[in-house]
């Protein structure tokens, strides 16, 4: 795999009244080009918090990255002052953000907030800056693009914002983009032509995308690699189809079969299986594995010590001590 994105042992932590919230603590991912990964784990557990650590958007303070390498085709965004990372910021790698009607600036019109990204970093004038914002917003499926460049924010219903927050996104072709729930707010229908978007301008532009989501069925349709996280950590990750036939880590299988399914009468079987317990506070971590305490399969040494994320299958990672964490 040719990979694009390689993060190393990345640790973001806020210093709080209540304490230290350890909310990405050690995590290892990387990215092929072209390729998607999805970053999937409950709200709370540090999925939108490992994507404004890769941005370098972390509020500071409270917040900051006390460790770790973001290398991006090698070179370390970590290593970069702030105007150096605004120089990647848009360029190189992007981001669609939850709410695009709360990242989008509501004094200006859409068209010029397209054209700003490709003044700044693409060098074109004004008038080729507002052509390039028609024509990005007629990939995206703007219906009337060139009327619309002239709307704000609060004139488009909420499928348009996001096909303007994806415009911007991909504006000046970045190697990387980050997806932190693009299809949250949205209604089925629109959802799923969201993603569709997204996986047809990806092979377009050969973009990598990282996606995150709580949604297992967005995970599906929409990735070729999967990672779990629980608590600040990734607990497992694989290829996205062995993650549905085989999942190994205790916390994905209850994730599994949290999933409503239909029974063999074809009606949607009600009685879901949860997972017992909450998740610890991220300030006040557990001694051992993290899950213990909501976990069926635990046992003495869960609670004493840490387990790693170790390769139990070919190409497939799990932090568990049921698979030989020594």
């Amino acid at each position: 795999m040719n990979t694009v994105i390689d993060i190393k042992g990345l640790k973001t932590q806020f210093l709080t009244e209540r304490g230290v919230v350890r909310a990405v603590d050690g995590v290892d991912l990387s990215v092929g080009k072209g390729c998607t990964l999805g970053v999937v784990g409950e709200s709370g557990c540090g999925k939108t918090v490992l994507a404004l650590s890769i941005m370098r958007l972390v509020p500071t303070p409270p917040g900051k990255i006390i460790a770790g390498n973001i290398l991006l085709d090698g070179c370390d965004l970590l290593g970069l002052n702030e105007n150096g990372m605004r120089q990647v910021r848009g360029r190189d790698i992007s981001m669609i953000f939850q709410e695009p009607m709360t990242s989008l600036n509501p004094v200006f019109k859409i068209g010029e907030q397209i054209a700003e990204v490709v003044r700044i970093h693409r060098g074109l004038g004004r008038r080729e800056a507002l052509d390039c914002s028609v024509s990005m917003l007629e990939k995206v499926g703007m219906p009337s693009a060139r009327m619309r460049v002239k709307d704000y924010p609060h004139q488009l219903s909420g499928g348009m914002r996001q096909r303007v927050m994806i415009a911007i996104a991909l504006a000046c072709r970045p190697k990387v983009m980050l997806a932190d729930e693009p299809t949250t707010a949205l209604d089925v229908t629109i959802q799923s032509q969201m993603l569709e978007l997204i996986t047809n301008l990806q092979q377009e532009t050969g973009t990598s995308v990282i996606l995150i989501t709580h949604d297992l069925g967005v995970i599906a349709e929409a990735t070729q690699n999967v990672a779990v996280m629980y608590a600040g950590q990734i607990v497992e990750t694989c290829p996205t189809g062995e993650l549905f036939m085989s999942p190994l880590h205790p916390y994905t299988i209850g994730l599994m079969e949290s999933i409503p399914r239909m029974d063999c009468s074809g009606g949607r079987d009600t009685l879901l299986k949860a997972i017992e317990g909450n998740v610890p506070p991220l300030n006040k971590l557990p001694r051992g594995c993290r899950f213990r305490d909501r976990c069926p399969d635990a046992f003495g040494i869960c609670a004493d010590h840490e387990p790693r994320l170790n390769e139990s299958r070919p190409g497939h990672f799990v932090r568990c001590w049921k698979y030989g964490n020594g």
